[in-house]
């Protein structure tokens, strides 16, 4: 026996080592970075439609989606911030 889907489930995941929000509603399909509200969504319509409407849905799903962010990673020699700039504000302190 099924259960008719009338109200939103949600579900986290985690992709690549980031948390996800996937959302299963009545209109379609939402995959969201955590914490945020705009991500990747798929109405139910253009699933079933065929594969020329899913790809058309996935490729715009894709351009209002979530912009990725390159991986941010420090090169082995860097050195840590600077402490002058903490000294800088403790003398404007004063």
């Amino acid at each position: 026996m099924t259960t008719k889907l009338d109200s939103p489930l949600k579900r986290e995941l985690s992709l690549q080592g980031k948390l996800y929000t996937l959302t299963i509603s009545p209109k379609g399909l939402n995959l969201a970075p955590k914490g945020r509200r705009k991500g990747y969504e798929l109405a139910w319509i253009d699933l079933v439609s065929g594969d020329a409407a899913l790809a058309t849905a996935l490729n715009a799903s894709l351009a209002r989606g979530p912009k990725l962010e390159p991986e941010q990673t420090k090169p082995r020699n860097a050195k840590p911030a600077a402490p002058s700039a903490k000294r800088s504000r403790r003398r404007s302190a004063q």
